[in-house]
């Protein structure tokens, strides 16, 4: 059975993209109760974020798996690192497929965001895309101040060919930084069957999310890694041609302070995914959810 290339292509971004499904709500929806980021003043706003959990130099490298059948294949890798640029955080993102599966889908992605280090919102956002034959040049600037977003969009840097000027919600994220705010939403005030909206900024449109948070579970074998405490979330999903009906994503992140995605793992219509951290270095702190 062979995959059609826009299925392929989704396999890998659906990987991109549920490593950045966290968020953070203004409001709750249906009584979900909202932890949210403190401010200077105490207060609680998705405007502003009080970074304790990265530094400069931090590096996280996740192994990417698809499931087709009763067979694991080792797709590729995911790299994000951080920069310290003056005043603002430069968020790097690598995503490339490994050599024996280029034949399958040859991926070559790279997300680079520029961020305010006050606020933690994006000024800058820029996406390399290489999947199959597929090309994407994305250069998002935003204006946070009048709820604005410029994008230019072509095949390469050197061919642009659409220019969109948009209006967004206060306090917007992309699809990067929303992964380094939420590492800093204090989760401790949720209660197990919580729900949340998260809301991104990408591919012409904002994009509404609900995620639940499943509470704590101790002792999570990780691959190469070893056992973890971890907190457990389930981004939501639309049944479609990508998941099926009752699918379920399922994110374990360390229960400590420096907040790590340690594994992403979600039901496909055709075969699963998996991604699995298993290196890192320059983290801000130990880390004791480690047993």
């Amino acid at each position: 059975m062979k995959l059609k290339n826009h299925r392929k292509a989704l396999i890998f971004s659906l990987l991109v993209a549920v490593l950045f499904f966290f968020g953070f709500a203004k409001n709750g929806e249906n009584g979900a109760r909202i932890a949210l980021p403190p401010t200077k003043s105490g207060g609680y706003t998705p405007c502003y974020t009080n970074n304790t959990t990265y530094q400069a130099g931090e590096e996280l490298t996740y192994k990417l798996y698809y499931n087709w059948g009763f067979v694991w294949l080792s797709a590729g890798e995911m790299t994000f690192k951080v920069i310290d640029e003056d005043d603002q955080w430069h968020f790097k993102v690598i995503g490339t497929t490994y050599d024996s599966y280029d034949w399958f889908f040859r991926v070559r992605d790279y997300y680079d965001t520029w961020v305010q280090k006050e606020t933690g919102l994006p000024i800058m956002g820029i996406r390399q895309i290489e999947e199959g034959k597929y090309r994407l040049y994305d250069y998002l600037t935003y204006d946070q101040s009048r709820k604005k977003v410029h994008n230019d969009r072509g095949k390469a840097i050197n061919d642009i060919r659409e220019h969109h000027d948009f209006k967004i919600e206060p306090c917007m994220h992309d699809i990067v930084s929303i992964l380094y705010h939420a590492r800093n939403v204090d989760y401790s005030k949720m209660k197990v069957g919580d729900s949340f909206p998260i809301k991104i900024f990408m591919d012409k449109e904002t994009w509404p999310l609900k995620v639940r948070y499943n509470g704590r579970e101790a002792g999570k074998d990780i691959r190469d890694l070893g056992k973890y405490n971890t907190q457990r979330f389930s981004p939501e999903v639309i049944p479609g041609r990508v998941f099926p009906d009752g699918a379920t994503i399922n994110v374990w992140v360390t229960d400590d302070a420096n907040r790590l995605p340690l594994v992403i793992e979600s039901p496909l219509s055709v075969g699963s995914v998996k991604a699995v951290l298993y290196k890192h270095k320059g983290l801000r702190w130990p880390i004791k959810a480690k047993l």
